[in-house]
Formats: C-alpha cells, sequence, structure tokens
C-alpha cells in the first residue's frame, strides 16, 4: 500500500513514517504542509492519503475538499487534537473517510488503514507506464529514455503524469494551470506555455513527431505514438 502522510510535527512524522513502514510494511511518502500534500496527492498514486488538520500554508481540511472537489477517489484520514463531535462531522462533511484524534496509539492506525484498504476506492493508476523509447516510474517519479534516467522537476512530473492520465485527449491551458498549481493560483498561461515547452524539450525524441502537440488558442494534447 503506498501511503501519503502530511504531518507537520517532525517528531510525530517521523514517528509514524517509521512505524507505517516497519509494521504496517507500507511505502509512506511524508510532507510538511500543506501545499505539498496537494501535490503530491495530484501528482502520484496513493491508497490513502493521512492529514493533519492543522498544517502550513493549507489546513488538511481544505486540501480534502479541494481533491474531492477534483473527483480525487482514494481514501482520505484526519488526523486533528479537534475532538469534538462537531468537529468530527466538519471533518467527514470535508470529505474524509475517516478520523482520529491525537494522541492515538499506533496499533489503531493500523488497523484503520487495514479497514480503508478493504474498502472499494477508485482503481490506482498503473505503477510503471512505457510511451516509445520512454517509462515512467509514477513510485519513484522517475522517467528514463532508454533505461537512462531523464530528470523532472515536480511540476514536470504532474504535468506528464497529468497527460498520460488524458492522452489523446485536448487538454486547456486554464485545465492544466488548474491541475497543476492548483485553483485559484495567480499564475498565468505563461507559466503553463513554458512548462510544457521544458517538458517537450526532454521528452524530444529524434526524428520523430513529438508527443505533445499544441492546439492553436485551446492548450495541449499528448499522444503516446505520435
Amino acid at each position: 500500500m503506498n501511503i501519503l502522510l502530511a504531518e507537520d510535527d517532525k517528531k510525530l512524522g517521523k514517528l509514524v513514517k517509521y512505524m507505517l513502514e516497519k509494521k504496517g510494511g507500507y511505502h509512506v511518502d511524508w510532507v510538511e504542509n500543506g501545499e505539498d500534500a496537494l501535490d503530491y496527492a495530484r501528482g502520484s498514486a496513493y491508497d490513502v492519503l493521512i492529514l493533519d488538520w492543522m498544517m502550513p500554508f493549507m489546513d488538511g481540511v481544505d486540501v480534502c475538499k479541494r481533491l474531492r472537489g477534483e473527483n480525487y477517489g482514494q481514501a482520505i484520514v484526519l488526523l486533528t487534537a479537534k475532538d469534538s463531535l462537531q468537529d468530527k462531522i466538519f471533518g467527514l462533511d470535508a470529505g474524509a473517510d475517516d478520523y482520529l484524534t491525537k494522541p492515538f496509539e499506533m496499533d489503531e492506525l493500523l488497523a484503520r488503514l487495514r479497514v480503508l484498504a478493504r474498502r472499494n476506492f477508485a482503481p490506482r493508476k498503473l505503477d510503471i507506464v512505457t510511451f516509445r523509447h520512454f517509462t515512467l516510474n509514477r513510485t519513484s517519479h522517475q522517467l528514463s529514455r532508454d533505461g537512462e534516467e531523464i530528470l523532472l522537476s515536480p511540476r514536470e512530473y504532474q504535468l506528464l503524469d497529468f497527460f498520460l492520465q488524458n492522452t489523446g485527449n485536448v487538454l486547456t491551458r486554464e485545465a492544466i494551470l488548474n491541475r497543476i498549481w492548483g485553483l485559484g493560483s495567480d499564475v498565468s498561461y505563461k507559466n503553463v506555455d513554458v512548462t510544457v515547452k521544458m517538458l517537450r524539450d526532454k521528452l524530444d525524441d529524434s526524428g520523430k513527431e513529438p508527443v505533445i502537440h499544441s492546439i492553436r488558442g485551446v492548450g495541449y494534447r499528448f499522444e503516446m505514438d505520435a
């Protein structure tokens, strides 16, 4: 099981990551703020998100609301010191599947994760995707061409993953901006075009048509077999 843990308390985050990996045998990515949690959740294939309620830049409830607004289907667990019934209802209404009050026992968290694992959530994306001479590993975020690694920035990785999920479809600049930078972001379409160009250059396959096609006045289309 792949888990994203978002917890700004370094001591607790380190402990939870260690215990989930040691006792649960899970793969755990750990971030320390809400913006990173949102970026990681959008750009990677996780089975469960564990979100602390109170985090810098964006709290766990807002991350949950944004993801559910984008039809994110994987399980989400909220961790919080808030223990009133109204707080629990608020968290669940935001889209969380479970709610765990701090302090908590690791055995209880592990038990709740096992329950969530038995439930039917959205199907996971393939961990390994191949196209032309390229291979993308969604677990490690690594792209390679014929076995040679191509370094991608976090934005470039998210963009490539978004294209792969929508192969053959035209993605507008607005859709790309909202997915990669987030709803309400103050970046412009120029940022989108620059990031697409940087990714396209890294995907250049000498003598062949580009995999990313510009659709004048609209956006871009990704073709694996272009």
